[in-house]
């Protein structure tokens, strides 16, 4: 059974001080405390995961995540719609976007928005979700994806976490059904691509059609 959001947040109002001067403190300290957010999160609800921000003018917010796993998605906004209110602190669900021209690190790989396309692959048979072939500057000509390789499942989790960080995490898992990558043309635009900053733009365009 489910247990209620009042588990973590009593730890977090009482904690809420101590947590705004995370960098005044020392980090052995911090590290401890945070471990202890994640526990009690943990003891909400397994598979979620935060964020604090650096402290600004306004304070510091915490961001939830369900990782991308969508059957979470509703403990995420649960909690979140049950924050209290606390001076300084604001509770935001699901990551969001981080912008354009982009640089994202997954393990061994380096992904730069700015040199990467994508072409939209339609389905009939979904026509509500979104197919992305993904092309990349530093693939050989010859690339083909391995069934089971570590390394080109590594690759493709990369591209993932990059759409996600331009599109955030919501829209990043409920609308992207189907990804895969290729080695980028020599001339992309002229075969149905198009740079991958412009895929929010897309994105917001493929939400508004399905609206009409």
């Amino acid at each position: 059974m489910q247990k209620s959001p009042e588990i973590f947040w009593n730890w977090f109002v009482s904690n809420a001080e101590q947590l705004t001067m995370l960098n005044d403190i020392p980090e052995s300290e911090g590290k401890q405390l945070l471990e202890q957010m994640q526990q009690h999160l943990d003891a909400y609800c397994e598979g979620l995961t935060f964020e604090v921000s650096e402290q600004t003018a306004q304070g510091r917010t915490v961001t939830f995540s369900a990782e991308g796993d969508f059957d979470l998605f509703r403990y995420v906004v649960e909690l979140v719609d049950n924050a209290p209110d606390v001076d300084w602190w604001e509770f935001v669900p699901f990551k969001q976007p981080k912008g354009k021209s982009l640089k994202v690190t997954f393990d061994k790989y380096r992904f730069d928005t700015t040199k990467m396309a994508f072409m939209q692959l339609e389905s009939e048979e979904e026509p509500d979700i979104i197919g992305l072939r993904v092309a990349l500057p530093n693939l050989p000509a010859n690339y083909k994806p391995v069934e089971n390789n570590p390394d080109d499942d590594d690759l493709l989790v990369g591209v993932y976490v990059t759409l996600e960080a331009l599109l955030g995490e919501f829209d990043c898992t409920t609308l992207v059904g189907y990804l895969e990558v290729c080695p980028m043309p020599k001339e992309p635009f002229k075969e149905g691509f198009r740079p991958l900053d412009d895929l929010p733009e897309f994105v917001d365009w493929f939400k508004r059609s399905r609206e009409k």
